[in-house]
């Protein structure tokens, strides 16, 4: 079905376009946490004095030929001013962080290279689609299936994208992160009060530290323990759609954050985080954000599949509860539409194989 990349592709649009990333790795946000976090690697002194070994970063090389892209996706001039990579957040308390743990966050950022927008959708991980290998289930699972190189994959197949460089990070990251911060800004009502020192209990004897308990509502500073526990409340109403948007909200307040830290800080951060980090990205190419910081703005968030085209079930042969989207032509459309500024876009041939197929499995289950 899906056609794989290769090599030998030296004067296409798609190599014009590997330059053009090269540009974008000045500006790189990374995932950190099993949930959600945003870690803007800011200083070039930081950088060019680190070494891998100092940092504890897991640094992989993936080969292009080993990623799904749809074939027309590889010649789609729209995607060549955009740089996008994939965040994945594992299910993984320190370390293992290659592959057999499913990620539990599943996150896709696009830089636009000229404007310096930032759009950022988080993908349900219950939702049932092609795995990146033509077999289909909860799409968490493709990472714990065959790592990230599937996992980016099951996206750029799923989604028609040309993602090649991605970050995954284990469950600690998120605490030393948002430490390393000094916390952030969140704005806690009356139901997350209610569940968020349950979820402090359970990290807090996974990490074998102290937590403090949040005892009132309102619009305050969470520590590390205390955003994390936040990210993870799925309860009171929206399941893990509304879990997802608190992962975007601690992303975006962590930015915030970022905004207003000094070198010091900033060397904190990146040392703490480093630990927890398995990537394609080369630390040579991340620069400093301290002076262009400020020109970089989040421009509009989001989930996949989006309200209009999903709905769930409970599927049978194992697979459980899972986030069926109804129309992934037209929910990639406006993905395209919301993304890249394109709206006369057409859905790869693959991509429409992809949605007929969920639509024949998930028939039985579905009053289309």
């Amino acid at each position: 079905m899906a056609q794989r990349g290769t090599n030998g592709r030296a004067e296409s649009p798609r190599n014009t376009k590997k330059k053009k990333k090269s540009r974008a790795r000045t500006v790189i946000i990374l995932l950190v946490e099993a949930l959600v976090l945003v870690v803007m690697l800011v200083a070039l002194w930081v950088v060019t004095r680190a070494t891998d070994e100092e940092t504890g970063i897991q640094k992989v090389e993936i080969q292009e030929e080993d990623i799904v892209i749809n074939q027309s996706v590889q010649e789609n001039e729209v995607l060549q001013g955009y740089y996008t990579v994939a965040l994945f957040g594992v299910d993984s308390t320190v370390g293992n962080l290659t592959s057999n743990t499913r990620s539990d966050t599943i996150m896709v950022v696009s830089l636009n290279l000229d404007t310096k927008e930032v759009h950022l959708m988080s993908v349900y991980r219950d939702t049932y689609l092609n795995l990146g290998n033509d077999t289909y289930s909860k799409c968490n699972a493709a990472y714990a299936k065959g790592g990230p190189q599937q996992a980016i994959s099951m996206l750029n197949m799923n989604m028609d994208l040309d993602i090649t460089d991605f970050v995954a990070v284990g469950f600690k990251g998120m605490v030393d992160a948002v430490d390393a911060l000094g916390g952030v800004w969140i704005d806690v009502d009356e139901t997350e009060l209610l569940h968020i020192n349950n979820y402090q209990i359970g990290i807090s004897e996974n990490l074998n530290t102290s937590y403090t308990p949040v005892t009132e509502t309102g619009y305050q500073l969470l520590d590390g323990i205390q955003a994390t526990a936040y990210c993870r409340i799925r309860y009171g109403g929206g399941d893990d759609y509304k879990r997802t948007e608190r992962q975007r909200e601690v992303l975006l307040a962590m930015l915030d954050q970022a905004r207003t830290m000094d070198v010091t800080t900033l060397t904190k951060l990146v040392n703490n985080v480093f630990g927890n980090v398995y990537t394609s990205i080369e630390l040579s190419e991340i620069t400093s954000l301290i002076t262009d910081l400020s020109s970089y703005s989040v421009v509009d968030d989001g989930g996949f599949p989006f309200e209009d085209y999903r709905t769930s079930a409970t599927m049978g042969n194992n697979i459980g509860s899972v986030v069926i989207c109804t129309d992934l032509e037209a929910a990639v459309t406006e993905f395209y539409h919301m993304f890249f500024d394109d709206y006369e876009y057409e859905p790869s041939d693959e991509l429409k194989e992809i949605a007929a197929q969920i639509y024949t499995d998930t028939s039985p289950y579905v009053d289309y």
